[in-house]
């Protein structure tokens, strides 16, 4: 059972790769592509840090931060298989997005950002960073409701 949410993660980070892969083939570095007028734009940008581009050009920092984060959540995934479905989806949508963007540090010594909300003001992020937020807010949803949750999804 516990395979199907690291397929599941892999099939994340094969779709963040493929993204990642078509905004650098079809778009200039700092290239703006509107997709839905006033909302939503494609823009090619490198990011040599996190959200906001804190801690700009410590890819070690991030690269060794990755790997525990990697390693403990594969553990958790694993010891609470049986907790949750809903912990067990969290935890896979953290790890998806924490090894994309660990793909491209390796890699190519930055991430790269294309997904552009233009209404707000708001950095520009990838997949990745879309299932590592999704996946963090699903574990803090889980712990708040953690008892009723568990009845639920047994």
């Amino acid at each position: 059972m516990i395979a199907i949410f690291f397929l599941f993660s892999a099939i994340i980070i094969g779709i963040d790769q493929w993204v990642k892969y078509w905004i650098v083939t079809n778009l200039e570095f700092g290239e703006i592509q509107t997709m839905v007028d006033h909302f939503l734009s494609l823009t090619y940008v490198k990011n040599t840090g996190a959200a906001w581009s804190i801690l700009e050009g410590k890819t070690s920092f991030f690269v060794v931060v990755t790997l525990i984060a990697v390693v403990v959540v594969s553990y958790l995934m694993v010891h609470y298989r049986n907790e949750s479905k809903f912990l067990t989806i969290g935890l896979a949508l953290v790890l998806a997005g924490a090894i994309g963007n660990f793909i491209d540090r390796i890699r190519l010594g930055y991430v790269v950002d294309m997904i552009q909300v233009d209404f707000i003001q708001f950095p520009v992020f990838n997949i990745a960073d879309s299932s590592l937020v999704v996946g963090v807010i699903l574990i803090f949803i889980y712990t708040l409701f953690e008892e009723r949750l568990k009845g639920k999804s047994a």
